[in-house]
């Protein structure tokens, strides 16, 4: 890994905002999901939440433009399993719906650890989550048509969150737990020794504060002579 790719994932790590994310709850459509995705890691968002019921929705790379690599996205199966999720996190839950108790989304107070709850292009956020929410939040129009696309209505939301994070002083130090931060370090700064460990079922090595592997010489040899998994599943 060069210093300079060592320094820019370090920088990405201290920006990272663990008490910060996103749930999709049943958002369908691959551009719509990948989009998000995109701004999530724009402002720092290290894993997403996503409901989705139908085991083919996937993430698309062409509209994450390499963002999946940064960002994870936790599946749920049900609304009540990422309500729990969630909450034991303990976020904030908000939710975008139209309703007499919405607040303007920029009156939310962002600097708390915050799950933003975005519903599907058909129906919204559904009424286990909006139950389980303890704010709704709406975007305000003065146009004709009422609402947007979600990607843009979330972008809208993390960006303001990213502003009132900034303001507060929140970005800048590592919060995430050293065993993920090396892992992403070994993956995204030494990709070919991450494939072979992968092929060969070799731990990860720890990654130095240069950015290089630290290994013992058994690793190293275990590394280099190991036949890779398929070898022995031949037999």
């Amino acid at each position: 890994m060069t210093p300079e790719r060592f320094a820019r994932i370090t920088e990405l790590l201290n920006n990272r905002q663990p008490d910060l994310t996103v749930c999709l709850d049943t958002v369908h459509k691959p551009n719509n999901i990948s989009a998000v995705v995109r701004t999530a890691d724009a402002v720092g968002i290290n894993q997403i939440h996503a409901i989705w019921p139908d085991a083919d929705m996937r993430v698309s790379g062409n509209t994450a433009s390499g963002s999946q690599q940064w960002v994870q996205v936790k599946k749920h199966y049900t609304s009540d399993e990422a309500i729990t999720a969630l909450k034991a996190e303990g976020m904030q839950i908000l939710v975008t719906n139209f309703s007499p108790n919405a607040k303007d989304f920029r009156e939310i107070d962002y600097t708390k650890p915050t799950a933003l709850v975005m519903g599907n292009e058909r129906t919204g956020v559904s009424q286990a989550m909006i139950d389980a929410a303890d704010q709704e939040v709406i975007i305000p129009m003065v146009g004709m048509v009422q609402s947007l696309n979600v990607s843009v209505a979330t972008a809208l939301v993390l960006f303001e969150a990213q502003r009132q994070r900034q303001e507060a002083g929140m970005y800048g130090e590592c919060k995430l737990p050293d065993e993920y931060c090396q892992k992403l370090l070994f993956e995204q700064g030494h990709p070919q020794y991450t494939k072979a460990c992968r092929k060969k079922g070799i731990e990860y090595p720890a990654i130095g504060q240069d950015g290089q592997i630290v290994a013992s010489d058994d690793w190293w040899h275990r590394l280099r002579t190991t036949p890779d998994l398929e070898e022995f599943q031949s037999f």
